[in-house]
């Protein structure tokens, strides 16, 4: 209510809590015996709708016979200077909040007020003392309680409102797909227990309004307070939009808010983020309240509302989506702003579990998603580099840095005794107190706000140390250090091996968590490595289309194992031939690799395909990509057969219905590429649950493969053909993993495969 001025991206920093407390004292303790510390003090107002307490503890209060002073104890790295010509509206307000309820309580006319700020890294203390009448604090009281009472009877108009919506709110498409209300009384259930549930759906039961639709209604009956839809992809993001704009046609009322990573949506990429380069942080509090009171009449806080509302009240989009997740029934956001400890939403999740809900969609993500949030890496270069920017301005800091680029060095020939890459078990605890007191000093300086041509780069190395060092006090059993040299440059990472540990941990943040995908198989691995309770429930959908609309073939009589594939490679592309000259339409190749891909591309081209042929290139920018994709929405007269990557950017989280795809094939296993980090992986869940090669290879890769084969049939009307390629498949290990509703066809010869499809395709 209070605040006002610029969004200052400067780096403050804070002591420790504990550090405070200790100041605190201190100065409480230097005070004359007159002088009373930590008085409490509360007042209660009520109205027709409310009952509001308004209390907290003062730090001191002096009496003497010239009168009463409270004081306010504050530290702060600031120059103290700064608070000469910058008062603070808040610790003000604070301070005249106390005034005024202890002045009515004792029966005072007048009361001294004092705010003390105490300088943390040169002890130095200053006090400012204002006096202030009764008169005075009872208009700012009044003021201030009126404004926050009429805000908090806007939102319980909206609850009210809200909940008598969703009293009345029914299913949106009047019957259930096959499977649906299973999933929705499954996910209805997980939350009014306060449990987890894994659901495998398979794609065209309607995933995402299975688990919105009855989420909302617990909401409505106070079985939660808040729903986060979790995702991984921009689709999913607008798929969860859809179906709460389908609730609305519906009459639902309710506030969602979608979280646009802060580099996406900034308007001014170019700028620092800082008031003299940005007129969005400049002033940013003088007209948030303006621009929270225009969003809230809006129900659908999408990317395109927020920014447009953000622009017309000139503040800052990124801010100002963090402001409205407060008021928001439901957030739709990345997996990492609830589980990644660097950038999850502190203010729901950093002191205590809330009554939150967490739908995880396209939960068979988050495995690897959350590998990458748990583990941290540094490199040499940027130290250096770093260093040699500061080396005339800040010595202090350029010795800091010394202490470590040695330490990097010694790395560095540790990997050059061992080719490139090595790795150990136990943390480098040597190395963690460097990096301390690298930040130690660092912090102290970037806190004085200095401008310099190198501020910034010391800041973002500041940043990558404090996230590697988060993630070194979490280092236990689950961990290995890898060293890998680069060229010239080294780099260190603290890689997680088993994320569950630490997806458990997040998962205490709220109350009732479901996890769905289309691929969860097998569904143990998934409740493990997920860090689920072992009661978690487990729920397994087949498709709701009719069976006959897919042609499913297995050809196992073709190696594709790595030491095969060039010998295989032709009856690989004899193979795609077979499928793509029955029927002219548009078709998807898939390949574990690029590699790979680009062989069978090869010898697939030299045949004269019968169609135009296009591929994946590796790194497609956002534009390669949606011409990609275009591609297959025309109508084309010839056959488009498209080669692409297992597991990418086309493997999954597409939707191609209809004749936009007539089948697709997939070339192998899925299994990722041996590497250091795989084999890490491999070793430490055969230690733990003998099941490496499952774990770090297998199960991911067949997650992929039916990622891969989902993309044919979306909609009940839909047709197509898949058909897998490999020896594998003919063994029970694999075959086992195949969806039971599959029913595959085994493939003997080209011949009979081109039979077999003239005969489906003729239906």
């Amino acid at each position: 209510m209070l605040r006002s001025g610029d969004l200052s991206f400067e780096f403050l920093s804070s002591a420790r809590p504990v550090d405070a407390i200790r100041i605190h004292q201190k100065i409480q303790q230097s005070r004359p015996p007159n002088y009373r510390a930590e008085v409490a003090v509360s007042h209660q107002i009520e109205t027709e709708l409310f009952k509001l307490t308004i209390g907290g503890r003062i730090d001191g209060i002096y009496r003497d016979s010239d009168g009463v002073l409270i004081e306010e104890i504050k530290t702060t790295t600031r120059s103290l200077d700064y608070f000469e010509d910058h008062e603070n509206p808040i610790h003000w307000g604070q301070v005249k909040t106390y005034a005024y309820i202890y002045a009515l309580d004792q029966d005072l006319e007048a009361i001294d007020a004092q705010l003390t700020y105490f300088q943390v890294d040169t002890g130095e203390i200053r006090n400012f003392k204002k006096h202030f009448s009764l008169t005075e604090l009872e208009a700012f009281f009044q003021d201030l309680v009126a404004n926050y009472l009429q805000w908090a009877q806007t939102i319980v108009r909206w609850e009210v409102l809200r909940d008598e919506s969703i009293r009345k709110l029914q299913f949106p498409f009047g019957d259930y797909r096959p499977g649906q209300r299973e999933m929705a009384v499954g996910v209805y259930r997980t939350i009014k227990n306060n449990g987890q549930q894994l659901i495998q759906a398979a794609t065209g039961i309607g995933k995402t309004m299975a688990a919105i639709f009855p989420a909302v209604k617990a909401l409505g009956e106070g079985l939660t307070t808040k729903i986060f839809y979790l995702t991984a992809r921009t689709t999913g993001r607008f798929a969860a939009e859809y179906a709460l704009d389908e609730l609305r046609n519906a009459r639902l009322k309710l506030k969602s808010l979608t979280i646009t990573a802060k580099d996406k949506t900034c308007f001014k990429p170019d700028s620092a983020c800082n008031p003299e380069e940005c007129e969005f942080a400049r002033g940013h509090f003088d007209r948030i309240n303006g621009a929270l009171s225009d969003m809230f009449v809006q129900h659908a806080f999408t990317r395109l509302a927020v920014e447009q509302v953000a622009r017309d009240h000139r503040v800052c989009p990124f801010e100002f989506a963090l402001e409205l997740s407060l008021w928001a029934d439901c957030i739709i956001c990345d997996y990492n702003y609830a589980f990644d400890p660097r950038v999850y939403l502190r203010r729901f999740f950093l002191e205590e579990s809330g009554e939150y809900t967490f739908l995880i969609d396209e939960a068979h993500n988050l495995v690897d998603r959350s590998r990458d949030m748990f583990s941290a890496e540094i490199f040499k270069q940027p130290l250096l580099d770093v260093r040699r920017s500061i080396r005339k301005d800040l010595p202090h800091i350029y010795k800091s840095l010394g202490k470590i680029n040695s330490w990097m060095i010694k790395a560095r020939k540790k990997c050059e005794e061992s080719a490139t890459a090595r790795h150990e078990k136990e943390a480098p605890e040597d190395l963690f107190p460097l990096l301390r007191g690298f930040l130690r000093i660092t912090e102290r300086w970037l806190s004085r706000n200095i401008k310099t041509p190198f501020r910034e780069e010391l800041l973002d190395l500041f940043f990558a140390i404090s996230g590697f060092i988060r993630v070194a006090e979490q280092y236990d059993d689950s961990y290995v250090t890898c060293f890998e040299k680069i060229k010239k440059d080294v780099k260190l990472k603290l890689f997680c091996l088993d994320p569950s540990i630490q997806l458990g941990n997040a998962l205490t943040r709220c109350k009732a968590a479901v996890f769905f995908s289309a691929t969860m198989t097998p569904m143990d691995y998934f409740t493990k490595i997920l860090g689920c309770d072992a009661s978690a429930a487990a729920l397994i959908l087949p498709s709701p289309f009719p069976g006959e609309n897919l042609k499913l073939f297995v050809y196992d009589r073709i190696s594709t194992l790595y030491r095969h594939r060039d010998n295989t490679k032709e009856q690989v592309s004899q193979a795609i031939s077979s499928l793509v000259s029955q029927k002219t339409g548009n078709y998807l190749i898939f390949f574990p690799s690029y590699e790979y891909m680009t062989m069978v591309f090869e010898a697939f081209q030299s045949d004269g395909p019968d169609g135009e042929v296009i591929i994946q290139a590796p790194g497609m920018s956002e534009h390669e990509r949606e011409e990609f994709l275009n591609r297959f929405a025309k109508e084309n007269h010839q056959s488009l057969i498209g080669f692409a990557v297992m597991g990418g950017i086309f493997g999954e989280g597409i939707d191609l219905v209809g004749d936009r795809l007539s089948g697709a094939v997939v070339v192998g296993v899925g299994l990722p590429g041996i590497s250091l980090e795989k084999e890490l992986i491999r070793d430490y869940f055969a230690a733990h649950h003998n099941a490496g090669f499952e774990y770090a290879y297998q199960y991911p890769g067949i997650n992929r493969v039916l990622q891969a084969a989902g993309r044919v049939i979306r909609t009940e009307t839909d047709r197509g053909v898949v058909l897998i390629i490999d020896q594998r498949y003919g063994t029970h290990r694999y075959r086992s993993l195949l969806p039971a509703e599959w029913r595959p066809v085994k493939v003997r010869s080209g011949e009979q495969l081109a039979e077999d499809l003239h005969r489906f395709w003729g239906q």
